[in-house]
Order: structure tokens, then C-alpha cells, then sequence
């Protein structure tokens, strides 16, 4: 019962990210549709006044300045990220990137020796292959199996752009 309590604990976590997305898309969309009113608003305006071409001049200079806003987003990131690397070694800037692998695979590691050399153990002192199996893969470690995978695999379930 714990186990599915933690697989779906560890399954929800991963989607937390997803799910603060989804928020924030809502009050994207919520502003887009002010927006969209304004300028529904302003066009017809225009259209009274005679100016549809103006209207189309407009829409052009709000996509190029979209497009620009977008770019320039971008070129930020990207200089925050040079700006971290600046004056650092390439080793700093290889264990920076290497901590996550390395501590998932680690754990991985540190899970397959334990289960080998208990499962070793148990061949040696003559202990039957259920009672062995028992103990190796009881309820603690399949909690912990469960809860690793639905973390680092589950947040796939929420990317499913």
C-alpha cells in the first residue's frame, strides 16, 4: 500500500512543473484575449475612420516587435549562461552539468550492488531462492524502485507536446 502510495506521490511530483505551466498558460491566454479585444476594439476604430491599411501596418510592427521581444529573451538566456561559465574551468563547467547523471546513476549503481551482493550472499549460505527474494526486494525497496522511476520517467506522461 505504501509502495502505491509513494509511485503516486512521485508520479504527481513530476508533474508539479507541468501544472505551474498550466497556470501560468491560463493568464497568458487570459491577457492574450484582453489583448486581442483591445485591438478588436482599436481595428474597428480604424475601419470607421477609413484606415484599414493602418490596421495592417500595425499588425506588422506588433509581430515584429513579438519577434523581437522573443529574440531578445532568448539572447538573455543565453548570456546568463555564458556569464556562469565565465572564468570557470572546463572542469567546473563539466561537473556542473554532470551532477544530476552522475548522482542518478550512482543511486542506480549503489541499487544494483546491494541487490547482487545480498542476492550473492543468499546463493552462499544455502538460503532458499523465495526466502532470499523476500528480503531482497521487499516492500522498503520497492518503495524506493517505485518512487525513483515515476520521478525521473513519469514527467514524460506530462510532456506530451
Amino acid at each position: 500500500m505504501f509502495t502505491l502510495f509513494t509511485t503516486i506521490v512521485s508520479f504527481l511530483t513530476a508533474g508539479v512543473p507541468k501544472a505551474l505551466d498550466f497556470f501560468q498558460d491560463k493568464g497568458d491566454k487570459k491577457h492574450e484575449l484582453e489583448m486581442a479585444h483591445l485591438q478588436l476594439t482599436r481595428e474597428l476604430e480604424l475601419q470607421k475612420a477609413g484606415l484599414a491599411s493602418q490596421v495592417k501596418i500595425e499588425e506588422i510592427k506588433y509581430d515584429e516587435i513579438q519577434t523581437q521581444a522573443a529574440s531578445s529573451e532568448r539572447e538573455a538566456l543565453y548570456q546568463h549562461d555564458i556569464e556562469i561559465g565565465k572564468g570557470a574551468s572546463t572542469w567546473a563547467i563539466n561537473a556542473r552539468v554532470m551532477v544530476r547523471p552522475v548522482i542518478t546513476y550512482g543511486l542506480f549503481c549503489l541499487l544494483v550492488f546491494v541487490e547482487v551482493f545480498g542476492f550473492y550472499y543468499s546463493i552462499n549460505t544455502g538460503t532458499p531462492f523465495p526466502v532470499a527474494m523476500d528480503h531482497l526486494w521487499d516492500e522498503h525497496m520497492q518503495v524506493i524502485w517505485a518512487s525513483i522511476i515515476s520521478f525521473w520517467f513519469g514527467s514524460r506522461a506530462f510532456n506530451g507536446k
